[in-house]
């Protein structure tokens, strides 16, 4: 009988823990004759950890056929399961490569899985004999030898075949296996065997970590039955180390997806050093994902996992070699590489792995000294930080957004992500896109055509084209270029402080960015908008002065452009009246009207889908960028046919990225997100609460001073006092910071940079008003009273 080691290794299944079969070559080639009816010359003994494989060979010493003879402690069950999993991945992906087992010639007919093997009794054991089907390849490769090329096709060979077992179940599937990491804690009694002292604390020390680390978050990782066992050991491969066999399951168990990528690690690595083992991992990795996405949780444990599958082969090989069960050599013959791999994650420490292998959200970036690095590196034309207490940020769901120390934050700042951060649908469509196809605008692709149509449906039938780029400020530059080309006029008006893009064009027309004192170019003037806080500039001669400075220098406007919620200059709503008269004097001194809607834009005011509704006018350009695509980097041109016409008379626009499907991706999901959320109701309703609740809650704070907004673009304005109404940047700078420091993200606007600006994603209901409205008052209660 096979000898079964006693206490502690009682909760392994029992096949590990028996002798292994040792039937000569000879005898091998009788039992395929009798069993199998296979005419063989011969028998070479392959080796196997618990059981006995046989290349069967003809005459001329060539292979005919597999003969595995199992071991005595083998349930029959498991082994129908084997010949079952080999059928169902056929079944599920007929390009696999998997070896099939032969049916017994005097099987029952009506036999399943049971007529794959032949009972064969010796010695009082029973073992069963199945023989398999020979695939081309040569066995045991080195997988130093592997190429580049053949270890991203490893990747995707390991998650093909999961897809094929995905459907697969079978009873004894659930078995305790140590191979299977999350047994991992079954190999601590086998840690005495483990002769160097060295090797068996790192090894300890790695089990410490996934039991303290990756099992408490074990039930959140995809599960189902796996290989377990996906090494260099268990398949064939080319002279170009592409598999061309899969021809053991003996390991198959039902775990955690990501188990099989650890087990392919821990063989490509092998012999691998420093960080030389991490860019072959990272290549496997990017093979499996061509075929099977993996989930942000899968990307974390990787690390832990590939280290734990090699502490449980340097356990298991050195209790075996302890306990007679295999030669020594051959069962620690990789250990040490094993220690290499092991120790190098140890040093490299587990965040800095994780992120080495692709994951995001750790703190593995995140050190003393970030912000002078920052400073060093983009020096001092990067616009500053947002508060005094910088934030590094890991990630964001909604409106709420997470930083590496753990705390949440209410985000009422960035309208970049317009539906909400990480939206399920925008991030589904992108990353669908991604994995099909990414190219330009000189191919027919009706993604693009389809969101055109969908966006100009939006607006008035006067705007019927469309042109597509990458952001806001390449949309405002291409606008006014036109509208240069179109008039023959060269002078631009603005607002006294607006923003409207980073290109040099715009950059002319955007005074928020020029130092204090500097005036715009000489082509651009700009005009004070109406204070209805203070009752000034309400009327347009402001305007009108600006288009007689032009004039008086020879310059004739080109295009006015206008951001609807004037979110620079301090988020002010203008009267309709108003904006249409400076429509009509845009026009009638010769020049076209640009309605910048990447801020006010995408349903940001409630009452409609873009700010420039509200004023009843009908633009000649509207302009839109990074709300869009939620911050895939997307912008658009809505313009007038006759406009694009005669600018296509001598000249033809195309922009490498513009239009690209994943952008394009991006955006008709934020415009299916928006409909079926009924984002634009819930933007008004929202706005109307924050407003309201802000100005009962603040009506005893002498420094605010104005409540003002539109649906989700709002400001409040923070003075010295309500009597005097001078503008106090310095309080509303140590409100904004008050705020961040319980958790509520705004910034600040306006000329004076006194107005806090508060503008979220439009996830924010009415069931964050609460949250804003306490932050804002605890800051404000900090400041010293007036």
């Amino acid at each position: 009988m096979g000898r079964t080691p006693e206490e502690p290794t009682s909760g392994i299944d029992a096949v590990l823990l028996a002798q292994p079969p040792a039937f000569a070559e000879d005898a091998a080639a009788a039992m395929a004759r009798q069993a199998f009816g296979i005419e063989t010359a011969g028998a070479r003994n392959l080796g196997s950890e618990r059981d006995q494989t046989f290349m069967l060979l003809d005459a001329a010493g060539e292979g005919l056929a597999i003969l595995k003879v199992s071991n005595p402690a083998e349930d029959p069950a498991t082994l129908d399961m084997e010949a079952l999993v080999a059928f169902h991945a056929v079944r599920a992906d007929p390009g696999l490569a998997v070896a099939q087992p032969r049916r017994v010639p005097t099987a029952d007919p009506a036999a399943d899985a049971p007529g794959y093997r032949a009972r064969w009794e010796h010695a009082g054991d029973t073992h069963w004999l199945r023989a398999y089907d020979l695939l081309p390849g040569r066995a045991r490769l080195d997988p130093l030898t592997l190429p580049d090329p053949a270890l991203i096709a490893w990747g995707e060979t390991t998650a093909r075949l999961g897809l094929a077992l995905r459907s697969f179940i079978h009873p004894n599937a659930i078995r305790t296996l140590p191979w299977d990491v999350q047994h991992a804690a079954t190999v601590r009694p086998m840690l005495g065997s483990i002769r160097d002292g060295a090797t068996r604390r790192t090894v300890e020390a790695v089990l410490d970590r996934f039991e303290a680390s990756v099992l408490p978050r074990w039930s959140a990782l995809r599960a189902q039955v796996i290989h377990s066992d996906l090494t260099a050991d268990n398949v064939l491969a080319d002279d170009d180390g592409l598999i061309t066999g899969i021809i053991d399951f003996g390991d198959l168990s039902h775990s955690a997806l990501v188990v099989d990528l650890a087990s392919v690690l821990d063989s490509m690595a092998m012999g691998r050093r420093g960080d030389e083992m991490f860019r072959v991992a990272r290549l496997v990795l990017d093979g499996y994902e061509r075929v099977l996405p993996l989930e942000p949780l899968e990307r974390e444990v990787m690390g832990e996992l590939w280290a734990a599958r090699a502490a449980v082969g340097v356990a298991i090989g050195s209790w075996r070699a302890s306990e007679g069960l295999e030669e020594q050599v051959f069962a620690e013959r990789l250990n040490e590489t094993a220690l290499v791999m092991m120790d190098h994650m140890l040093t490299t420490g587990w965040e800095r792995t994780a992120h080495a292998l692709g994951a995001s959200g750790t703190n593995a970036r995140n050190g003393s000294g970030l912000s002078g690095r920052r400073d060093a590196v983009f020096g001092p034309a990067m616009e500053p930080l947002s508060y005094d207490e910088p934030i590094e940020l890991t990630s964001a769901r909604g409106v709420w957004m997470a930083a590496t120390d753990g705390r949440r934050y209410l985000d009422t700042y960035n309208n970049v992500v317009c539906v909400g951060h990480s939206h399920p649908r925008v991030t589904s469509a992108v990353a669908r896109q991604w994995r099909v196809l990414n190219t330009n605008m000189r191919y027919l692709h009706h993604a693009a055509i389809e969101l055109g149509e969908r966006l100009v449906a939006t607006c008035p039938p006067e705007l019927d084209t469309v042109l597509f780029m990458n952001s806001g400020s390449e949309a405002n530059d291409l606008a006014w270029r036109i509208a240069k080309y179109h008039t023959g006029n060269t002078g631009g008006l603005c607002t006294d402080f607006a923003y409207h893009g980073i290109t040099e064009a715009m950059a002319d027309l955007s005074p928020e960015v020029l130092p204090a004192g500097v005036s715009a170019a000489g082509h651009v003037e700009t005009w004070l908008p109406p204070d209805a806080y203070r009752g000034a500039h309400a009327s347009t001669a402001g305007f009108a002065d600006a288009l007689a400075r032009l004039a008086d220098r020879g310059v004739a406007p080109a295009a006015t452009i206008l951001d609807g919620v004037l979110q620079s200059d301090g988020v002010l709503d203008l009267e309709p009246a108003y904006v249409q008269e400076l429509v009509r004097l845009t026009h009638a001194s010769g020049g076209l009207w640009i309605a910048d809607e990447v801020q006010g834009g995408h349903g940001r005011t409630g009452s409609a889908m873009w700010s420039f509704e509200r004023f009843a006018i009908v633009p000649d350009f509207v302009t839109l960028g990074k709300p869009m695509g939620n911050g895939q980097p997307v912008g658009a041109v809505i313009l007038r046919r006759e406009l694009a016409e005669r600018f296509a008379r001598d000249t033809v626009f195309f922009s490498t990225f513009g239009g690209n499907q994943v952008s394009m991706a991006a955006s008709h999901a934020v415009l299916d997100v928006l409909a079926d959320e009924r984002v634009l109701p819930r933007v008004e309703a929202a706005g109307d609460a924050l407003r309201q609740a802000v100005r009962e809650a603040t009506a005893g704070h002498d420094h605010v001073g104005d409540v003002r907004g539109m649906g989700l673009a709002n400001g409040i304005e923070i003075v010295t006092d309500r009597a005097s109404r001078t503008p106090d940047p310095a309080a509303a700078a140590a409100v904004k910071n008050g705020m961040r420091a319980r958790g509520v993200l705004v910034g600040t606007t306006g000329r004076a940079v006194n107005t806090l600006k508060v503008r979220p994603p439009l996830a924010f209901t009415a069931d964050d008003v609460p949250t804003f409205v306490a932050a804002l008052t605890g800051a404000l209660d900090d400041l010293p009273r007036s």
